[in-house]
């Protein structure tokens, strides 16, 4: 990963993220926390009910929740997200994400977790906002024990204002209830207010009065003022997701008429692939120890789905061709004892690269490959703008489905009718108009076309064949297009998978530059790339693959 792709992005630094982050963080994931510097609980003195950081404020539980993100390597960053869109340009299948912010940074990650929290929109009553989190507070756990035995004001705003004052009445013996615009209470409910001797005023709020930097009573519009210490008043909820449209996630109403949120099961996930939410923005009425909780359960939750989609890819690679297990399978199934499909000299020598023997071969399995893109395509592609593309040699055609995700028109080759057609019984209806399956003797086919992207893996001819082959794939590449060659590199001959002794049909990326006009092309990449593999005794060994991207010049 470069240093902007993360396995996940939490995007909220409060109680929720730095929990879900400290979680993941211990689990040895790249995490990074996002956050606006913006908290909902900015104006309270201190966190309260929160196990051993009672009192602690707001501003210090940050710091040192960040303090312990960060030391065991998560990065805290302070930057406003403004969007987030469906895109992994670093991880190949599977969920992933492209996160702007207004620091001006494109970060990627595999998984988000959404901790942005609430806002909280109150009445347009003077005075409120300007005491909120002070002496104008909403929730009796948070604050009632610092308001306790104090002259307290509910001022109603909706069904719950009744609810509100029977509860404060916990704390203080003196509270009364402003109806304001709340419906009047029931029969049943106006006996338990006055069992619990609480007081009722009619009429609409207009303000609250303050003397000496503290609440001294509520103003009606009939000009009276009720004398109380604190107010008490149930805001609008709403949740902080608006960055979130691009992927199709938007907030609802909370079945309690509080506000908005996002809706997610039991483990925080939402309804879409890879983004799970914790805290206030999925649960607008929880503390802050249970937000703190949420995020560590979701931080859990989504290292475990990333272990179970390390676990796939792991597999795929270990099945991806080429590898040693699957070729000395395939080998046996097929090709009696020619390895990899490759030939013994003889008369016959190019026998296996026509069409009936890889219908033979492709016929002979449900799947011959992984179903996965190459990573070397994916990771040698990802920062190029969707074109038209060539994909020569397609066999099942993961790599040509995974271009046309990502918007590419895909012209995909190959000599098996068999193969082609399973790519395109496998291309999902949303890409399928933009695959164009040919058959084609790559041995002496031409390209009819000039294309944005030409990409061959793997494709491993005689040299007499393979260097006309590449130079005709290298003839067709467009101006300012991209030529991308991958293979066996000769070294691999010298390790203990199995490899066939013919060293002239694996290539290196010196042997393919020198095929292009040194005039014409840009060499960007020209290597030979490791990887891990395991040998047919089961050994793990190191194999490598050459790599060549070069770009024409216009």
């Amino acid at each position: 990963m470069n240093k902007n792709s993360f396995d996940v992005i939490v995007i909220g630094g409060g109680a929720a993220g730095l929990s879900g982050a400290l979680t993941l963080a211990r689990a040895r994931r790249s995490v990074l926390v996002l956050d606006s510097g913006e908290p909902r609980n900015a104006p309270a003195e201190g966190v309260h009910g929160y196990l051993t950081r009672d009192g602690l404020s707001p501003r210090d539980l940050v710091e040192l929740g960040s303090a312990e993100v960060t030391r065991y390597g998560g990065q805290v960053v302070l930057a406003r997200v403004t969007g987030v869109r469906p895109e992994a340009p670093d991880f190949g299948d599977g969920p992933g994400f492209l996160v702007s912010s207004d620091d001006g940074v494109v970060r990627a990650a595999r998984r988000l977790l959404v901790t942005t929290g609430i806002v909280d929109e109150l009445p347009d009553i003077p005075g409120l906002r300007e005491r909120w989190g002070r002496d104008v507070l909403h929730c009796p756990y948070c604050h009632g024990w610092e308001v306790r035995d104090q002259p307290i004001g509910v001022v109603g705003t909706g069904p719950f204002a009744v609810h509100q004052a029977m509860l404060l009445r916990q704390w203080s013996d003196d509270v009364t209830l402003f109806l304001n615009t709340a419906p009047d209470p029931t029969s049943d409910e106006w006996e338990e207010l006055a069992a619990r001797d609480i007081g009722v005023v009619d009429g609409q709020v207009v303000g609250v009065e303050v003397d000496d930097d503290r609440i001294s009573g509520v103003r009606l519009a009939s000009g009276q003022l009720v004398p109380r210490r604190a107010v008490v008043v149930m805001p609008r909820l709403s949740a902080r997701a608006e960055f979130l449209a691009d992927l199709g996630l938007r907030t609802v109403e909370h079945p309690r008429g509080v506000g908005t949120y996002l809706e997610t099961d039991a483990t925080g996930r939402t309804s879409v692939d890879g983004v799970w939410a914790a805290g206030n923005v999925a649960d607008p009425m929880v503390q802050v120890i249970n937000a703190a909780a949420a995020g560590n359960n979701a931080g859990a939750q989504i290292n475990m789905d990333l272990v179970v989609d390390d676990t796939r890819k792991a597999v795929a690679l270990r099945r991806m061709p080429f590898s040693a297990a699957e070729e000395s399978r395939n080998s046996e199934r097929v090709l009696a004892g020619r390895q990899h499909g490759l030939p013994s000299p003889g008369p016959s020598v190019y026998a296996q690269y026509t069409s009936q023997f890889w219908d033979e071969r492709y016929g002979s399995a449900t799947r011959i490959w992984s179903g996965n893109p190459n990573p070397l395509l994916v990771e040698e592609t990802k920062e190029l703008d969707p074109g038209h593309a060539l994909d020569a040699g397609c066999g099942e055609g993961a790599d040509a489905h995974w271009l046309a995700r990502r918007g590419w028109t895909v012209t995909a080759v190959d000599v098996s009718g068999v193969a082609l057609a399973r790519g395109a019984e496998h291309a999902e209806p949303a890409i399928a108009d933009r695959i164009d399956w040919r058959e084609v003797d790559m041995l002496t086919w031409v390209p009819d076309g000039s294309y944005d992207l030409v990409a061959a893996h793997f494709l491993h001819f005689p040299p007499e064949v393979r260097d006309p082959a590449f130079t005709r794939l290298a003839a067709a590449t467009a101006p300012g297009g991209t030529l991308l060659i991958v293979g066996h590199h000769p070294s691999d001959l010298l390790t203990t998978v199995g490899r066939p002794s013919q060293p002239e049909l694996f290539f290196t990326a010196e042997q393919i530059v020198d095929l292009l006009d040194p005039d014409d092309w840009d060499i960007e990449v020209a290597d030979a790339r490791p990887r891990p593999a395991t040998d047919p005794d089961g050994n793990e060994v190191t194999i490598h693959d050459t790599v060549l991207r070069a770009r024409k010049r216009r």
